[in-house]
């Protein structure tokens, strides 16, 4: 790890709560697992998965101001479903509070919640990541995802895709449009 990735890690463990917080190390160094096993940038792996949620530092009526306050634009989908929200002000706080300026790492950052047809190896390491990270519990079919992600990530970002529309539907919630389009584009 960097000077400046140990330097962010000590800031998020400030600003994030402990579970999120122990959540985001346990991404990072899952990203890290996945990016050896697909040859990807290592220390992009670990700056994105450790940012990853760094927009989850204040509760979603804080996060709306902020996207406010920074012209952040925000979906329908987002409004409506405001776990999605932290996704794109964590990008801009990765870029303008913590100096990442690379895009490939900033975009991981921005699809970790939803996918996206076509995704980079890092964006696919990021999202499937979080899914799959040590400290997940009670997550249908995870178990699966696990032993399969490490053989074939694009079967492991479908699987995921495909179990997160269904939970959500069964649940009578709405779903993101990019989530679905994320599953259609990786079943394919």
């Amino acid at each position: 790890m960097t000077e400046r990735l140990a330097e962010i890690r000590k800031e998020l463990k400030k600003k994030l709560k402990k579970e999120r917080f122990e959540h985001t190390v346990g991404v990072m160094y899952t990203a890290a697992s996945l990016a050896m096993c697909y040859k990807a940038d290592m220390q992009k792996a670990l700056t994105a998965g450790l940012l990853h949620d760094c927009g989850k530092c204040c509760p979603v009526k804080d996060q709306l101001m902020l996207c406010e306050k920074y012209g952040i634009e925000l979906t329908k989908s987002e409004l409506d479903m405001p776990a999605l929200i932290h996704a794109k002000l964590g990008s801009y706080l990765a870029e303008h509070e913590y100096g990442i300026k690379d895009r490939e790492i900033l975009d991981a950052v921005t699809y970790h919640t939803t996918g996206r047809p076509g995704m980079s190896m890092l964006e696919k390491i990021i999202y499937i990541a979080d899914y799959i990270e040590p400290n997940r519990r009670g997550i249908p079919g995870l178990e699966e995802i696990r032993g399969i992600v490490f053989r074939d990530i694009d079967k492991a970002v479908c699987l995921s895709a495909e179990r997160t529309v269904r939970y959500l539907r069964n649940e009578g919630n709405s779903v993101d449009a990019m989530t679905v389009s994320t599953y259609e584009f990786y079943r394919k």
